[in-house]
């Protein structure tokens, strides 16, 4: 039964430990997509300024 209760805490500890990661990592993955949007539209902003035309992000190249 002590057994049984060691491994039960050892679980939990664990399950804790992920948990505090995995909130963690959801934390880091927001800041990096809004860096990312962001960058994106820097970007699309900066080309749209040289080029003159609409940047679309989904368009295909010519070579497609």
């Amino acid at each position: 039964m002590e057994k049984l209760e060691e491994q039960i805490a050892h679980l939990t500890r664990t399950v804790e430990d992920l948990s505090d990661i995995v909130a963690r990592q959801e934390g880091e993955i927001a800041t990096l997509t809004r860096r990312v949007v962001m960058l994106m539209q820097r970007e699309g902003e900066r080309e749209s300024q040289q080029s003159g035309g609409m940047v679309i992000g989904d368009e295909r190249p010519p070579h497609y």
